[in-house]
């Protein structure tokens, strides 16, 4: 058993694997509490914040496509509208080799079970060294406004909920992407309150699985002193894929 994960997560039982997958297929997201040990998410938290002073912290303004500005529509149209988005973020190559984190990407176990339940036949790391895994911090006002994913799918973990606010709040397929329908109208009610979103709540220790590509989704403004630490773990289809030097700039403030 892959010592990260809580035992009372049988992620090599063929049933289980099974459930998860229906779970994501149905609802477009998988939450599981409990999914790391105590022990795991209290040393990732405490190695996490040592290191928040390496963080690169940035605001970003974007649409929700995180698409450049079309000057040829009206500045209320959905390609347009900005939002922000703002937060602080350590790399890979910041993040000890030894830690629980690491250990839990490159398990084979965990491979498989990523694998199987997101329907992908391979899944490898990033080919630069920043990207593949990274920690998330939000301090108090710190948000990850709305916005659609370039993949078709991402994985997360909570290690330390805010005292209010950090929720993660989404829309289920406000767009097919595939088919090149954007649906500027859905985006626009959203944006201006007319549609409620669902919200997925989220405690320490909880793997989430979400389809992010035409579900609109964002993360609420962290509210009180404690800082919110989340993990991504990213992998590729495709052995070798690395981000652009733009997109290491935009989040790393740096290129590999």
């Amino acid at each position: 058993m892959t010592p990260q994960i809580s035992s009372s997560m049988p992620i090599t039982d063929p049933a289980f694997l099974d459930r998860c997958k229906a779970t994501l297929d149905r609802d477009g997201a998988l939450s599981l509490p409990g999914f790391l040990t105590r022990e795991a998410v209290e040393k990732v938290t405490r190695d996490g914040l040592a290191k928040i002073g390496e963080a690169y912290f940035c605001v970003n303004h974007h649409n929700v496509y995180v698409t450049p500005k079309n000057a040829e529509l009206p500045a209320d149209h959905a390609l347009n509208r900005q939002v922000i988005s703002s937060k602080g973020l350590i790399a890979d190559d910041q993040i000890d080799e030894n830690s629980p984190l690491k250990q839990l990407y490159r398990d084979a176990d965990f491979q498989a079970f990523i694998r199987h339940v997101v329907g992908e036949r391979e899944i490898h790391p990033y080919g630069d060294p920043m990207s593949s895994v990274n920690l998330h911090f939000a301090k108090t006002g710190q948000e990850l406004g709305w916005h659609f994913d370039n993949s078709s799918f991402a994985i997360t973990l909570l290690f330390q909920k805010p005292e209010g606010g950090g929720k993660f709040e989404y829309v289920r397929d406000l767009r097919d992407a595939d088919a090149g329908e954007m649906n500027f109208e859905g985006v626009q009610q959203l944006l201006d309150g007319k549609i409620k979103p669902e919200v997925l709540e989220i405690e320490p220790g909880t793997l989430v699985l979400f389809r992010g590509r035409n579900s609109l989704h964002r993360v609420t403004p962290t509210e009180g002193e404690t800082t919110r630490v989340l993990a991504v773990l990213a992998y590729n289809t495709k052995p070798g894929m690395s981000l652009s030097e733009n997109s290491m700039r935009t989040f790393y403030g740096r290129v590999a």
